[in-house]
């Protein structure tokens, strides 16, 4: 029997990436792939081990998890691979990265068709 809440959630994600997407290049080393992310933002909290605590704001790419496996990068994210995403006449560069003790990056639902990738901005300049 089908999974009627997967196909769902396979549908949405197609939409997702349909009609909420831009297209970036997703960087490790010299090699590079075009794809599409949907934008998004994580929250975190970082103590500084002396009871001050500092909340944060992250950039995340939502893309799909078969265009990163099949594309020339071939496998999951890693800290320090970059995205780079054009947005008008301005070029960012952010840098995947972890949050406190976590992982890089996380599957944004239960059939893991999506990445969350957590970055940070490291530059920018007019395209």
């Amino acid at each position: 029997m089908t999974d009627m809440l997967q196909k769902g959630q396979e549908w949405l994600a197609s939409k997702l990436t349909q009609h909420a997407s831009r297209q970036v290049v997703y960087r490790r080393g010299e090699l590079g792939a075009t794809l599409q992310a949907t934008i998004g933002k994580s929250m975190y909290d970082q103590d500084d081990g002396e009871g001050i605590v500092t909340r944060s704001q992250v950039r995340d790419f939502l893309i799909d998890t078969r265009a990163l496996l099949e594309s020339i990068i071939g496998t999951l994210p890693r800290r320090g691979d970059t995205i780079v995403e054009i947005d008008g006449n301005h070029t960012f560069i952010f840098e995947v990265m972890a949050l406190g003790g976590d992982p890089p990056w996380r599957y944004s639902d239960p059939f893991r068709l999506k990445l969350r990738i957590h970055t940070k901005q490291i530059e920018s300049h007019p395209s």
